[in-house]
């Protein structure tokens, strides 16, 4: 850098965001009070000023610190007031100049400077060279930006001096003010062309990089535009072949509807790439008709639609209640649900099975508590169904090809949290399609049904905000890893008195309804009611019971209609004419105490029943007879009462060698009816004690047992259900094991009032109780 040593003041103007190369030409807008006041002192004197660049463009009232000490001798060459109060003015520049030092001067930046000479190279044709080299690279620079003019590069190429060159070069790259000022301070042109020539090779290169992917995305934009067109024709030529309204309002519909539907983000991308799939197909393709099928499917599942609870406990009692007379312990466990529920928010949906006889209202109470609930409710009958893909639904490779039950029910639901009803869920059965029940174990499993796998909408689905609700008449069939994932509520038939209440104000009411009866065309007393529950009924549930209420109904609606009566008023002597004979036998299970005949209780999937034991003791060879369709866990039951009876029968005071010398016989009425279950060992014991002994067997007692070779009394299941059939037959006293004392709460009130409850522990006890004293002969 060669200094020249004359020095002089001058004034200085900053700019900001702007660097002047010498030999350049331009317009300047000034504003700032002291570089106004700058230019209003250099118009008065030399008109020369130094233009130097401030390091940061955002300070408005820079320091000496933050103005390039090196900048462009300028010379002004006009200067015009504009009307909102700013100079526009025309500067040339001269030559590089470096700030020495800045004076005090007060209203404006004042600065004495040294101007710097140019280095030119002492080998003009090195210099010849560059200039040429420099000029080509500009050349190839214009011909790949295109933002300069042929006419710029024209005015360049006429350039002849090396230093000016280079400046002019200079001004027209797009630098930053950083590189420019580096640029400015280099006072050796040869440096300076070569560092020019290094810019504009790189520009060169990343230009050439900007043209590839300019036309990479210019082809990209070709190929979707002549997708466009060629859709566009195809619209066309559908249209002209019949297909009227085209296939385009159908696609848009239904692309505007994927996007409505606020579907999971995983599932509205599978929704429309199959919409994409769907739209490139023909029409005429049988898979369209599939992925059509496909899309509306998943259109019309809700995915995050939700009705909102009705989380108040005390309305979903009364509705509870307006529906059902009894079932306490189930409204109770609902009503457990909704005050949980309210606390928390989030509680998932429990899986309840309601078990219990036919007739007792497990369908119906799953209504109600989706009633009580305010949600929606769905229901599937599972009886009979072998297929796995029932459930889980079929691969859409298939013919025909639907989703599962589940699925299905989700879709008539319309929510994702409905109350859903898998009814008959004992009935199922398994066959080489697979096993139904194992598909549910995913479906009524909390930890797993919030991602529940159909196979043809192949997409997780949620389930675990729905409240599954499962019937069953037999637990027993149920496999265990179903019966695990549910809460058992057991529904056990209603008492007599529920019954007729039931009947009064429930099955009544809704058959002179049906039937077009009121109050004052037909009446039924109270004692008529109870005599057809009695004698025209043997049921745990009320089915019976409404199909008699419609028989009188009917019958009434007869005489109404034919003019014999012009009110009916049934009571209990006109039962049998309106509905015939009694077709059942009611009160005590036998007339009269009876030797060798035990009154036993079992349980059946109708609910509790009484069941008669006859033993008979006739001469033979000791042989131990079993008839009325046992099954083998009866008949060991009576070989261990035989037994027990054998190694006993100095204390019954039984003739050691009864067996030698007898036959005995036991016999369980109903022979067509198959029975099983170990409950009959003490009333077989008690009635095998009874023929040897020929002591009477009290008529008022019922019992139930599993006996062991010791005379051990073991507990049994059911006993609610054998109390309710005990109470319905008319008995009184009922002997039980000890171990089932922990069972009693759970028999109604009403029942448990009417008997007396025995409980044992060995065989001495039960007979006891029920054998009366030895008959004279």
């Amino acid at each position: 850098m060669v200094e020249n040593n004359n020095t002089r003041v001058i004034p200085l103007l900053p700019l900001r965001g702007l660097l002047v190369f010498p030999t350049m030409v331009l317009h300047l807008d000034v504003g700032r009070e002291k570089s106004v006041n700058a230019l209003e002192k250099v118009m008065l004197e030399d008109h020369e000023i130094l233009l130097s660049t401030q390091k940061e463009i955002s300070i408005d009232e820079p320091g000496e610190d933050e103005i390039y000490s090196i900048g462009t001798l300028a010379k002004v060459k006009q200067m015009l007031k504009l009307p909102n109060g700013t100079i526009r003015v025309l500067v040339e520049g001269l030559s590089r100049a470096k700030i020495e030092r800045f004076t005090d001067n007060t209203e404006m930046f004042e600065v004495e400077i040294s101007i710097l000479e140019e280095e030119h190279m002492d080998n003009t044709l090195e210099e010849k060279a560059l200039m040429r080299n420099t000029l080509h690279q500009f050349e190839q620079y214009i011909k790949l930006s295109k933002k300069i003019s042929n006419e710029t590069l024209a005015s360049v190429a006429d350039i002849t001096e090396a230093d000016r060159l280079a400046d002019v070069i200079s001004s027209h790259l797009p630098l930053k003010i950083a590189e420019k000022q580096e640029l400015l301070e280099m006072t050796s042109v040869k440096e300076r062309l070569t560092k020019i020539i290094e810019i504009l090779n790189n520009e060169q290169e990343v230009l050439g990089l900007e043209k590839k992917i300019g036309q990479r995305v210019k082809k990209s934009m070709e190929k979707t535009q002549k997708e466009y067109y060629l859709r566009e024709q195809m619209k066309a030529i559908q249209k002209e072949l019949g297909d009227k309204e085209g296939r385009s309002g159908e696609i848009a519909s239904l692309r505007e509807k994927i996007l409505e539907a606020n579907m999971p983000e995983s599932i509205e991308t599978k929704a429309l790439k199959e919409l994409d799939r769907y739209e490139k197909m023909p029409a005429s393709s049988a898979e369209s008709s599939v992925i059509r099928n496909y899309i509306d499917w998943l259109l019309n599942l809700p995915w995050t639609r939700e009705t909102e609870d009705v989380l108040d406990i005390n309305h979903a009692e009364d509705i509870l209640n307006e529906d059902h007379y009894g079932l306490e312990k189930v409204k109770e466990r609902v009503l457990e649900y909704l005050a949980v529920q309210q606390l928390t928010k989030q509680l998932k949906g429990p899986i309840l099975c309601l078990a219990g006889p036919p007739g007792v209202g497990k369908t119906s109470l799953a209504r109600s508590i989706a009633r009580s609930l305010n949600r929606e409710f769905v229901r599937i009958s599972l009886g009979g169904v072998r297929d796995e893909a029932e459930i889980r639904g079929h691969r859409r490779t298939y013919v025909g090809a639907m989703p599962g039950r589940v699925i299905q029910g989700m879709k008539k639901a319309g929510s994702i949290n409905p109350v859903f009803l898998l009814d008959e869920i004992d009935k199922m059965a398994s066959d080489f399609r697979g096993d139904p029940s194992a598909a549910l174990l995913e479906v009524l499993d909390p930890e797993q049904n919030s991602t529940f796998s159909d196979h043809f909408i192949e997409e997780p689905y949620n389930l675990s905000k729905v409240m599954f609700v499962t019937t069953a008449n037999n637990i027993g069939t149920i496999p265990g890893p179903l019966l695990d994932r549910m809460e058992i509520i057991s529904i056990p038939g209603y008492t007599e008195l529920e019954k007729q209440h039931i009947a009064s104000n429930y099955l009544l009411p809704k058959q002179m309804k049906e039937h077009g009866m009121t109050k004052g065309k037909l009446q039924v007393k109270e004692d008529a009611l109870l005599k057809v529950i009695r004698y025209y009924t043997r049921e745990a549930g009320v089915r019976s019971l409404e199909r008699q209420m419609a028989t009188l109904c009917r019958k009434a609606a007869k005489m109404l209609v034919s003019g014999e009566k012009k009110r009916v008023v049934v009571t209990d002597r006109t039962v049998e004419d309106m509905l015939g004979k009694p077709k059942f036998r009611y009160g005590l299970a036998e007339v009269e105490d009876q030797i060798g005949a035990a009154t036993g209780l079992a349980y059946t999937t109708v609910g509790g029943d009484t069941l008669s034991i006859e033993v008979s003791v006739v001469q033979g060879k000791g042989k131990l007879i079993l008839t009325g369709k046992l099954g083998d866990v009866m008949k060991e039951s009576a070989q261990a009462a035989f037994s027990y009876i054998r190694s006993r029968s100095y204390e019954l005071e039984v003739d050691p060698s009864f067996h030698e010398q007898n036959d005995i016989h036991i016999h369980v009425p109903e022979g067509a009816t198959p029975k099983d279950g170990p409950s009959a060992g003490i009333t077989m014991a008690t009635a095998l004690v009874s023929a040897l002994t020929g002591r009477p067997v009290k008529k008022e007692v019922g019992m139930t047992g599993e006996i062991t070779l010791r005379g051990r009394v073991l507990p049994i299941g059911g006993l609610k259900e054998k109390s309710m059939s005990a109470h319905r037959a008319g008995l009184t006293t009922i002997i039980m094991p000890k171990d089932n004392e922990k069972d009693l709460e759970d028999i109604p009130k009403s029942v448990r009032d009417e008997l007396t409850f025995i409980p044992v522990s060995h065989l001495d006890e039960v007979l006891k109780v029920a054998l009366g004293e030895k008959k004279q002969k």
